[in-house]
């Protein structure tokens, strides 16, 4: 069982500001009742028990544990295709780099196969090693499939959606369409009434065509920029209608690979901190190295820590965790560190529903927690209370 902790000395990321000089009081799972605190306040918001376990962690970083939205495996191991003990390892690996929250994510497969899967990972999200599924196709447009397998794609038929909403069991959290294809406006309508998030991607919408989507209830924006149209002054596509809206949060790769640099900073200065959700879009080999891997049923090469498909060459995902996300927002993109934890942890947390239990460090909330140095390199990682990675 975990016991009471006591987090001293560090700079210390909350919803309303960083304390200098702070400290996060653990109970059991939870971030405890006195909370988070400067030292001299901390008989104000009730003190921590007698016998707690003090770690020193002056001159580091302590931020809420990453939430990532859209992830299809790591370590070595596919969330799509790989066995339980698979993507408890691929869950495994992405926790070591400061993600205590993932989403599971499908490429594109058959559906007797998509809702199989679908089946077996609503155990594990019942169990809590995840917080839900998302498909990522087989909804999505020829014309920007990226790598998913064109011959597996088809439309949006909402009967087939409804399918992988029932083989989830209540645990599909997001699916990705190109909404102009046929029934896709229709569906968009059912993820909604169903409070699952209706994501726009893979898709070679039009402005308007995306303007109609997301007024049906589409709320998400699969990894903005990519496998859509570029932003055009005559045509400005999907891009523009998805930057513009206030009810669309963007998600976004920061790797340096997906997004250019400008292309980066000019998505986060006009959707703002509170849209952006960064994702890693990881396949097997985050966490892992270069080599040949299968994502669905095509073949992927890695090298130099980027993946493509070997015919074609395609980007195939990424090998991206978390932790480089962050470090990169913050040394080369120049973010606040309270922007990052925003995109990183708190606004993917409220896209799922779970911010009342993630997603910040505030008193009842699960203890996940991640400890950065002064360089923004991982040092700790808590999940509910227990060291996934001892500080130090």
């Amino acid at each position: 069982m975990a016991t009471s902790k006591v987090l001293a000395g560090a700079q210390v990321v909350l919803p309303t500001g960083t304390l200098t000089n702070g400290r996060v009081i653990v109970e059991g799972t939870r971030v405890g009742d006195g909370g988070t605190s400067l030292p001299e306040r901390s008989r104000e918001l009730g003190g921590a028990p007698a016998d707690a376990e003090t770690v020193d962690l002056t001159g580091h970083w302590v931020v809420p544990g990453f939430v990532d939205i859209h992830n299809h495996g790591g370590g070595g191991a596919s969330f799509t295709s790989g066995t339980v003990e698979d993507v408890l390892k691929g869950i495994h690996t992405h926790r070591l780099h400061g993600t205590t929250t993932v989403v599971a994510s499908f490429v594109t497969g058959e559906m007797d196969f998509l809702t199989q899967r679908a089946g077996l990972l609503s155990e594990l999200a019942e169990q809590g090693e995840i917080a839900g599924i998302h498909f990522e196709g087989p909804f999505i447009s020829p014309c920007r499939k990226g790598a998913h397998d064109e011959t597996l794609l088809r439309d949006p038929d909402p009967a087939d959606v409804r399918k992988l909403l029932d083989a989830a069991r209540g645990h599909a959290k997001m699916v990705t369409l190109a909404t102009e294809l046929p029934g896709g406006i229709d569906s968009v309508r059912l993820l909604a009434e169903h409070g699952v998030i209706a994501a726009i991607g893979h898709t070679d919408a039009t402005y308007e065509q995306t303007v109609e989507a997301i007024d049906a209830g589409a709320t998400v924006a699969t990894h903005l920029f990519n496998a859509m149209p570029g932003l055009g002054h005559r045509v400005p596509g999907p891009i523009a209608a998805l930057l513009e809206d206030e009810r669309i949060t963007v998600e976004l790769i920061n790797d340096g690979t997906h997004l250019h640099p400008a292309s980066f900073e000019l998505a986060f200065h006009h959707a703002g901190a509170s849209r952006v959700a960064l994702i890693t879009d990881a396949m097997d080999a985050a966490g892992f190295g270069d080599g040949r891997y299968m994502l669905g049923p095509l073949e992927v090469e890695v090298k130099d820590s980027v993946a493509r498909l070997v015919e074609g060459g395609s980007i195939a995902g990424s090998t991206l965790t978390l932790d480089r996300a962050f470090k990169r927002s913050v040394t080369v993109d120049g973010l606040s560190v309270e922007d990052t934890v925003r995109a990183i942890s708190a606004n993917p947390a409220k896209l799922l529903g779970q911010y009342d239990r993630v997603g910040s460090l505030e008193p009842g909330k699960d203890a996940d927690l991640v400890v950065l140095d002064a360089s923004f390199d991982v040092k700790g990682v808590m999940r509910k209370g227990e060291w996934v990675v001892e500080p130090f």
